[in-house]
């Protein structure tokens, strides 16, 4: 269990990490009005998670305990959506850029938009789909307890690496800026990020 946990948590860390349309927001917000802001949008983002675990972890328990070849399946699709997700990066453009312009919004506005945002993303619920139930540790036992765990590892990890950018908003912004390579250098590291995680899913 530790070691399955500590692979998501890495996996978590470095998905969090590239670029994408969630943490490019959190940053947006913290450098259009302030650290807090960015916080503020965090905090909604990940709360919305919630609701993406519970309809995880009671519809995909369900099929877990009918079916191991279904089970096998579901583990084939994800891999192959990250694989997928993986091909969208490497035809993307890696510029990285954002809107300045952005209207200020109170931090209860950015709470509930952040909360939005990821509800009524269908690829967020796609995503867990995919990404999870390859972490699960034990198939025998308790699923939805196991998928709650993993949930929340997910929002703990991604909490964290997500105010860390709303913190250092700033360096990171100008560092992204003065450096070209760098938006070549996260473009590649999705990429591997990606295909690791669906080799892991089909091997585990």
């Amino acid at each position: 269990m530790i070691e399955t946990l500590l692979s998501f948590s890495v996996a978590t860390l470095a998905l969090a990490l590239a670029p994408g349309p969630d943490n490019i927001y959190v940053l947006t917000q913290s450098l259009v009005n302030g650290t807090k802001s960015g916080i503020a949008t965090t905090a909604g983002l990940i709360s919305g998670c919630i609701v993406h675990t519970t309809l995880l972890a009671f519809g995909i328990s369900a099929i877990i305990t009918t079916s191991d070849e279904l089970f096998y399946g579901i583990k084939v699709l994800g891999a192959c959506y990250l694989l997928y997700l993986a091909y969208k990066v490497y035809k993307s453009d890696d510029h990285i850029s954002w809107s300045e312009d952005a209207p200020k919004k109170s931090y209860l506005q950015l709470f509930k938009t952040g909360v939005i945002m990821n509800l009524v993303n269908p690829k967020v619920m796609i995503f867990f789909l995919a990404f999870f139930p390859g972490f699960l540790w034990d198939k025998e036992g308790n699923t939805v307890v196991q998928f709650y765990i993993l949930g929340i590892t997910f929002m703990v990890v991604s909490f964290i690496i997500f105010s860390v950018i709303a913190l250092l908003a700033g360096r990171i912004s100008k560092f992204i800026i003065e450096r070209k390579g760098v938006g070549t250098f996260l473009k590649w590291l999705q990429i591997v990020v990606f295909v690791g995680i669906a080799l892991y899913i089909i091997a585990a």
